[in-house]
């Protein structure tokens, strides 16, 4: 799932913005709650905060795992080029036509 994400274009830090947001709407939601339902009490309130106030670690954690993906794509490209100076460099006289 990760690297579907990752191959989608969808980035680590746009995650943890996501997160951060859903902080501040979770406080949202439990305040408007409390004004636009009055009769439903605190507990509904609540509730709804609760509710919305679950999504920021999943996003946060996936956040971390796109992250971790980030980071491990930039070693494989890193990488690439040692492998062909490698090659190169234990090729045989005359193999990559030089």
């Amino acid at each position: 799932m990760i690297k579907t994400l990752h191959k989608m274009g969808v980035r680590s830090s746009f995650l943890y913005a996501c997160g951060v947001a859903s902080i501040g709407l979770s406080f949202a939601a439990w305040a408007s709650s409390l004004k636009l339902e009055p009769g439903k009490g605190i507990d509904r309130a609540d509730r709804w905060g609760i509710f919305v106030g679950q999504w920021a670690p999943t996003f946060f954690a996936l956040g971390s795992g796109l992250h971790v993906e980030e980071l491990r794509q930039e070693l494989v490209q890193e990488e690439q080029p040692r492998t062909r100076e490698r090659e190169y460099a234990h090729a045989p006289a005359g193999a990559y036509g030089s």
